[in-house]
């Protein structure tokens, strides 16, 4: 019986010393961190949550006006920089006279001195988007106290508040392990 050499293409044997390429398929959602924190360190963005968080550091009413562009730090160190903002219109005076507390604020928000001095520059501000609050943010209960509602940040607040009502629901002490 005669056999026929089929001609099919046969993809090539990965080498012993290749890493087996592929895997298993991966969110797009998991990528674009990575991928924007390498974006923002390149433009002088140490923390994208700068520029995402532009208003809550500022205030609303300096952020409608202007909006970081970068951080540029002295050779070989990560404080003592210059933030780069651009600012609408006539607006450059009144940011000029606030540019003491706009250092004060940004460093208070990475909490080191991080910036050092503002340079500002005139251009077109996109509006701020309003952030909203993530729908598994609920308002604090009742029963766990004045405690967080003292907390401004929405998101520790959310956390605490799991983190809170997770330990009232548990009954006991945790177990570790398996012997009970």
């Amino acid at each position: 019986m005669d056999h026929a050499v089929s001609n099919s293409v046969r993809p090539p044997k990965p080498k012993a010393d290749e890493a087996p390429r592929g895997g298993p398929a991966r969110a797009l959602s998991d990528l674009l961190p990575a991928v924007s924190g390498v974006a923002f360190k390149k433009f002088g963005f140490v923390q994208s949550s700068v520029v995402s968080r532009w208003p809550e550091i500022v205030g609303a009413r300096f952020a409608a006006v202007s909006a970081p562009e970068s951080i540029r730090f002295p050779r070989g160190e990560r404080q003592d920089g210059t933030l780069h903002l651009v600012v609408r219109g006539a607006h450059g005076t009144m940011m000029q006279h606030i540019a003491p507390e706009i250092v004060e604020r940004v460093n208070r928000f990475f909490g080191y001195p991080a910036v050092a001095k503002v340079v500002m520059r005139q251009g077109d501000v996109a509006p701020p988007r309003p952030r909203a609050a993530p729908p598994s943010l609920k308002p604090v209960p009742l029963e766990l106290g004045d405690s967080l509602r003292a907390i401004v940040d929405p998101e520790l607040k959310a956390v605490l508040s799991a983190l809170a009502a997770g330990v009232a629901a548990s009954k006991g002490p945790p177990v570790i392990g398996g012997d009970e």
